[in-house]
């Protein structure tokens, strides 16, 4: 057995990334790298297929790759899989760049198939001078302590034997087999971060010290060592912080968030950067957004909640029960949490002596007052109401905030107007003093909302 079958065989034991009696993808595209990844877990006996994508960026050279792959399966008795992309066209509608559409696109196919084929894992050919680059990006970029961790062997189902080894290790291991191997011409062009790295940073970097690539990997992996006990510790203030946590809502002290690279560390977890986290220690009140979260600091409090789809307009025509939607939120403090799915609108004759109601989520109004049909609805820009037991007309906007109403829950109100537009009821928080229960009152109309 060659010193680098041992060396892979050994890193594969050392980290469990593969089963004997496991079946296994290969992502191949015709590389060195992906090549001597088949030919080296072939050789180890492990039992493999392979998977191919064509993107149908280089031409004939990306047939070529192709054509490669189908002679080399075919002539070592290997299942192959084969996929098209159009990478452009998904990389122009989904608005990302073309190496992270061929990213996209590779890896669902590959998690497919391994669910299709129920496969154990997809064997990807990184090795340790890809670990390397990806170190020595993250530096640059500036990154936290995880990006200093390099490319780790196992990521879910995402398996990468080939750590253990250098790019010189793989063809030299090439080169004993006489097997050939396709050359992406891309991949020789200085016009992208990794591959000045790799063309240009690195070979100085080997000038300087020939143990350069080895002792960075190794320094990496002493990184990843201490990540486990360095991520105990952020857990640990995280739990002291904490106010209150849910699926999509988290709120945590201020107070005591005293370290930066923990509330970092917090807010990466719901897709924050790092510049966001720096300003949000000495920002109040302004909205931040993720991909799919907020955040906005109030009172002392980090208030972080998954962004949900604002509620659509629901018309009223008349008294009776209306569904409104099982993920509507009504954004108020008495109301926090509690997810509402309809409104009910009845209208009755005032018995005497009737008192309306105080509660948040139900109200009283005079009926010969209102003009059907009803709409409920988000806060608009401009909204306006005369607050129950005022006078003067007042901006919902500016009723919220003497409310001390965070960014979130403002965005989240929710009114009942008539169908003049006048706002009968701020859901949550007051109703319209214009339409309030009175001695004259003959008809009472109750609206209320309901989980």
């Amino acid at each position: 057995m060659s010193v680098m079958l041992k060396r892979v065989e050994s890193y594969i034991e050392e980290h469990r990334l593969l089963q004997r009696d496991g079946r296994y993808l290969v992502a191949l595209s015709g590389g060195a790298d992906s090549v001597a990844l088949l030919l080296v877990l072939q050789e180890l006996g492990y039992a493999v297929e392979t998977a191919h994508c064509n993107f149908h960026l280089r031409g004939e050279e990306s047939d070529r790759d192709e054509q490669f792959v189908v002679t080399l399966c075919e002539g070592r008795g290997i299942a192959l899989h084969r996929a098209h992309f159009d990478t452009r066209e998904y990389a122009a509608l989904h608005h990302v760049s073309i190496e992270m559409a061929a990213r996209e696109l590779r890896y669902r196919y590959f998690e497919q198939l391994r669910q299709d084929l129920q496969l154990d894992g997809i064997c990807v050919a990184h090795h340790r001078d890809d670990s390397v680059e990806t170190v020595l990006m993250n530096l640059v970029r500036g990154t936290g302590l995880r990006g200093l961790q390099g490319i780790r062997p196992k990521n879910g189902y995402i398996l990468r034997p080939l750590l253990c080894v250098s790019r010189q290790d793989i063809e030299h291991f090439l080169a004993e087999r006489q097997q050939s191997f396709v050359t992406d011409s891309s991949n020789l062009e200085a016009d992208v971060v990794r591959n000045k790295i790799r063309l240009n940073i690195l070979p100085q970097l080997l000038d300087i010290n020939p143990a350069a690539s080895s002792n960075i990997q190794l320094t990496a992996e002493h990184v990843a060592d201490a990540l486990s006990v360095y991520d105990d510790a952020i857990q640990t203030q995280r739990r002291e912080a904490v106010v209150e946590e849910s699926d999509s809502r988290l709120v945590l002290d201020m107070s005591k968030l005293t370290n930066d690279t923990v509330l970092f560390e917090i807010l990466r977890e719901y897709g924050f950067n790092a510049a966001q986290a720096a300003a949000v220690r000495t920002t109040t009140g302004k909205l931040f957004s993720a991909p799919d979260y907020d955040l906005v600091v109030d009172r002392g409090r980090l208030i972080v909640e998954r962004r949900e789809e604002q509620l659509k307009p629901l018309r009223i025509p008349e008294p009776g029960n209306y569904v409104i939607s099982d993920k509507s939120q009504v954004a108020s403090n008495k109301l926090e949490g509690r997810y509402l799915s309809r409104i009910t609108c009845h209208l009755s004759i005032k018995p005497s002596g009737f008192v309306p109601s105080k509660e948040p989520n139900l109200v009283h109004l005079d009926a010969d007052k209102v003009q059907f049909p009803l709409t409920l609805r988000p806060v608009r820009e401009g909204d306006w109401f005369v607050p129950f037991g005022m006078t003067g007309r007042k901006l919902v906007s500016d009723f919220l905030t003497d409310r001390k109403v965070n960014l979130l829950d403002k965005r989240k109100a929710l009114v009942v107007c008539d169908a003049t537009n006048a706002v009968l009821w701020l859901v949550g928080y007051r109703t319209d003093n214009r339409f309030r229960i009175s001695e004259e009152t003959k008809a009472v109309l109750e609206l209320s909302l309901n989980s």
